[in-house]
């Protein structure tokens, strides 16, 4: 009876991936309290996913977008008037081997949005959203890692470093505040809000997950005298997720996501506007756990049967975060004599190429530049910049797997004569990496019978193409060590084809008879 000492290993599967387009329509009804349009000027929006479900062979999804329009009033003074509204989605993604209760990762972006005058009542909005889904199935396995009593049994062992899943933790967080404005000013309406969460961070301690970042909140406004001003404001997010055994040598991988989203004038007092955002944060926490996996076996003795099992698992992974630094000058038409009221930038990844002990990205920043005229009407302006950066030192970064997240964490723009402006970004690239590794473990073992002894003492092979010291033992019922004793060979990775080897009989050990 042979007896297996096991080890287990956690998994955490990816399932599949997907990214796909699709839309979000919706018409509006302007309110008896505001003007006529006589056309758009912009228009913009924040997603919020309310649910999220994995089922058989697709992922559904419902969620909305906060949606802001600035337009031009028809027939009064005032040059530029604002819509809120909430343009709901619901949408099925096919998605081959999904299944019922599998964890989803998910990053929803607008990739454009707009709203057409359908007449001075009423307006259509239509966006494209871009998912991105990663489907994933937490697996426990047994893996043997021993055997106890040995009877005669050579085995083959790797040692591997393998990232298992320690475990998977969830919050929501709710993010409150109401901001001042400026006491001059008397607030009409909110034209502008972009909502981002920026500054990201983790922290262990006591089997608990601290999670913190900050709401970061955009606004363009408009006071009851007709005049436009922006704000700028941070909402701090703290969250704690229960992890039994979580230490600060683990790895976390922290998702976030809007649920729900509240931007409003607050009722109480004309100078402040209220804000509630909720939000979940998703963790994964991962350990490098070594590991002494038992490849093949085979006994000089009896014959063994073993099953062989491959699973797919994840090593070598790290998080790398880098600041990419750009500072370009760019020209834009017809801006002279324009105030600048606010420049929205979004990082966007073109290309990725992985090369050999690096990756190679092409990327480009959309700028929005939002001009005032003399007149307080909002003039857009749209421009583009390409750049790279790379991430150096890999180790076969071709293999990697990776996901990477920008961030915009400083701007500054200047405005010189001609149209000429001075941009300086700086972008944080936060890369996640790992590699999937397909490892052969045995899964059962028995012993079947009596190995047939042979009846040679010694034999000569010859070496063929693609053979190891540890099958050609295999196959003759000897053992590495005595091949290698017999054949003087001091590096056991290496034989050639064509070399002669001479292969020893394994001698049994008979027990003593006491007649």
């Amino acid at each position: 009876m042979i007896e297996a000492q096991r080890e287990n290993l956690s998994i955490n599967k990816l399932i599949a991936e997907k990214r796909e387009i699709i839309f979000a329509e919706g018409d509006m009804i302007v309110p008896d309290s505001k003007p006529d349009i006589l056309n758009t000027i912009c228009t913009s929006g924040v997603v919020s996913i309310y649910k999220k479900e994995a089922q058989e062979g697709k992922v559904r999804m419902d969620g909305a977008i906060n949606t802001y329009i600035m337009y031009m009033p028809d027939g009064t003074e005032n040059t530029t008037r604002g819509l809120n509204t909430t343009v709901d989605f619901s949408e099925s993604i096919n998605v081959p081997n999904c299944n019922d209760g599998m964890n989803i990762v998910s990053d929803v972006k607008i990739k454009s949005i707009e709203a057409k005058v359908i007449n001075g009542r009423k307006v259509g909005i239509k966006a494209s959203l871009e998912i991105c889904l990663k489907v994933y199935l937490n697996e426990d396995v047994e893996v043997i890692n021993e055997i106890q009593n040995e009877n005669n049994i050579q085995i083959l062992k790797e040692d591997l470093k393998v990232n298992s899943l320690v475990g998977r933790g969830d919050t929501k967080i709710y993010a409150k505040d109401t901001i001042q404005i400026d006491n001059m000013d008397n607030l009409a309406e909110i034209l502008r809000a972009q909502v981002c969460l920026v500054d990201k961070d983790i922290k262990v301690s006591y089997n608990k997950v601290l999670t913190k970042s900050e709401a970061e909140i955009r606004m363009m406004y408009l006071t009851e005298d007709n005049r436009i001003n922006t704000l700028n404001y941070k909402i701090p997010v703290v969250g704690f997720i229960d992890m039994p055994n979580v230490t600060e040598e683990n790895i976390c991988d922290v998702n976030y996501e809007i649920k729900n989203i509240i931007i409003k004038p607050n009722s109480q007092d004309e100078h402040s506007i209220y804000i509630e955002i909720e939000i979940e944060a998703v963790c994964y926490v991962y350990e490098e756990k070594p590991i002494n996996l038992i490849q093949d076996m085979y006994s000089t003795l009896v014959n063994l049967e073993f099953e062989k099992k491959q699973i797919m698992t994840m090593i070598d992974k790290k998080n790398i975060t880098d600041i990419k630094q750009i500072r370009e000058k760019i020209n834009i038409k017809d801006i002279e004599g324009l105030n600048l009221i606010d420049v929205d930038v979004v990082p966007t990844i073109i290309n990725e190429n992985k090369i050999n002990s690096k990756i190679l990205y092409e990327a480009e920043l959309s700028l929005q530049f939002i001009f005032q005229d003399t007149r307080t009407q909002i003039i857009i302006k749209d421009a583009k910049i390409p750049f790279e950066f790379t991430i150096d030192n890999l180790q076969n970064g071709e293999t990697l797997n990776t996901n990477t997240n920008m961030e915009i964490k400083t701007k500054d723009f200047i405005i010189q004569d001609g149209g000429d402006i001075n941009c300086s970004i700086d972008i944080q690239n936060d890369t996640n990496m790992y590699r999937t590794a397909n490892i052969n473990m045995i899964n059962s073992i028995e012993e079947n019978g009596e190995r047939e002894e042979q009846d040679y003492s010694i034999v000569v092979y010859i070496v063929k193409k693609g053979d190891t010291l540890w099958n050609i033992a295999k196959e003759f019922g000897s053992t590495v060590d005595g091949i290698a004793r017999v054949n003087g060979i001091e590096n056991r990775d290496l034989i050639m084809p064509g070399q002669k080897l001479y292969i020893p009989k394994f001698e049994r050990i008979m027990e003593p008879s006491y007649e």
